[in-house]
């Protein structure tokens, strides 16, 4: 009996996936728990798996579109079988709709216990391309001048230096995908030529509406930068933040980080973030409000402190946890901060790697940045900003002297933390860093 494939849910907020590519075409045989298509989600590429065995009847969303969750993306079945009637039965376009046999979709609880695997780095062969009948969203696209790329094959390109537009795309309608990058980075991709183009050949730029005006172009929104917006939008409106700054004294902590990594090996030294992350989950033990969270008629507090730690990606901003940062030496915090922000960087995390922090930080004090604001990760009820330690002339005891000055901005979620609440925390956090010591205490 055919039945359908639904759009899985593949991370705890994913609302939508844009499939990245199909492993399988029509017509091609699929073994149980067998990977039969790669999803973007809007953290990482997953891939999503079949249930039970027979063959893709039908693809109804192409590489390269958007589907809502439990929205039918396929057909499977036994070769020959008719699966009219299922193409006649009403979308399912999210909504409480039970996913089909055909597809994997684990439920939120059940993400962190299913993780689905992160993209494969075997490449397989590329789908049949669809018709434009069929793809009708994928040719307007082209026809109106834009560069038609997967996600993987961007943050390829941006990140070996290839230049998109010299590439002759192999997906449906001239679509860019991971393996014309890879033929391009092994010198097989020829540079396209005129006979290689589409006949809606992308151009770079689109011509203003108003005269004089500068001319653009335009490229899709990313899943990550979609929920990015969707996020910030839900946290800086419907979320009472207010904001408390302190100036920090980091003489003796930068002393303290020189002490420790003066006994490890070069690949082991701590860094400056990492000082913060431990000193931030201690202190925040020592004031339960700041881990904790507004869940309506309840307040949640935190018997640890996981820490998200922010890590700047291309396509946005992705906050690896640290499990328990409370617990952890500061050199276990280091080596677990490179390993997840390097496969953060590779969109290889699983879904309870980035979710479930009880409060965050946010450096840009490597980037020169002296002080900022940052937004809170809802259901956290704080997030910290790191500005950098410069040197800068304060007075003490009656002189002036230069002492390496550190701002940090707590923005507070006001339904759980109180003004006197976040400030006390801040100047418990200041105590440990001014004094390093009192960590042992």
């Amino acid at each position: 009996m055919a039945n359908k494939i639904l759009m899985p849910k593949l991370s705890p907020t994913m609302e939508e996936g844009q499939i990245s590519r199909w492993l399988k075409a029509e017509g091609d045989a699929v073994e149980a728990n067998e990977t039969i298509a790669e999803v973007d989600t809007d953290k990482a590429t997953m891939e999503m798996t079949s249930l039970e065995a027979g063959t893709l009847l039908k693809i109804l969303v192409p590489a390269g579109e958007n589907a809502k969750l439990n929205q039918t993306i396929g057909i499977i079945g036994k070769s020959g079988e008719d699966f009219s009637a299922l193409l006649d039965e009403p979308a399912a376009n999210g909504g409480g709709s039970a996913p089909s046999p055909g597809s994997q979709a684990p439920s939120p609880e059940e993400a962190p216990k299913t993780a689905p695997k992160a993209e494969t780095k075997a490449e397989t062969p590329a789908p049949k391309a669809e018709t434009a009948d069929q793809n009708p969203k994928t040719e307007e696209q082209s026809s109106n001048g834009r560069l038609i790329v997967s996600p993987i094959a961007a943050r390829m390109a941006a990140e070996n230096g290839i230049d998109l537009k010299s590439i002759a795309g192999s997906g449906p309608q001239g679509r860019i995908i991971k393996r014309d990058i890879e033929a391009a980075l092994a010198g097989e991709q020829k540079p396209k030529t005129e006979d290689q183009k589409p006949a809606t050949a992308p151009a770079f730029g689109q011509t203003p509406d108003v005269q004089g005006a500068s001319s653009y172009r335009e490229e899709n929104t990313s899943k990550m930068r979609q929920i990015i917006a969707s996020r910030l939008a839900e946290s800086i409106g419907p979320i009472p933040t207010f904001y408390l700054t302190v100036e920090i004294e980091m003489d003796k902590a930068l002393d303290f980080r020189k002490e420790i990594n003066a006994a490890l090996k070069e690949e082991e030294k701590v860094s400056v973030n990492d000082i913060i992350v431990k000193v931030a989950a201690m202190a925040s033990l020592k004031h339960p409000f700041v881990n904790a969270s507004y869940r309506g008629d309840k307040l949640r507090f935190y018997e640890d402190a996981d820490v998200g730690v922010a890590v700047a990606i291309d396509e946005g901003l992705i906050t690896p946890v640290v499990r328990g940062a409370n617990k952890k030496g500061i050199a276990e915090i280091a080596r677990e901060v490179k390993e997840l922000a390097a496969r953060a960087r590779e969109k290889k995390l699983a879904p309870e790697e980035y979710t479930g922090a009880t409060f965050s930080v946010s450096n840009l004090g490597m980037f020169g940045i002296k002080e900022f604001t940052a937004i809170i990760n809802p259901p956290e009820a704080a997030i910290f900003a790191i500005g950098g330690a410069t040197p800068t002339a304060v007075v003490r005891g009656g002189e002036i002297v230069i002492r390496q000055m550190m701002s940090v901005t707590m923005s507070c979620d006001h339904r759980v933390i109180d003004g006197a609440t976040g400030a006390k925390f801040l100047q418990t956090f200041k105590q440990m860093l001014e004094n390093p010591i009192l960590m042992l205490m």
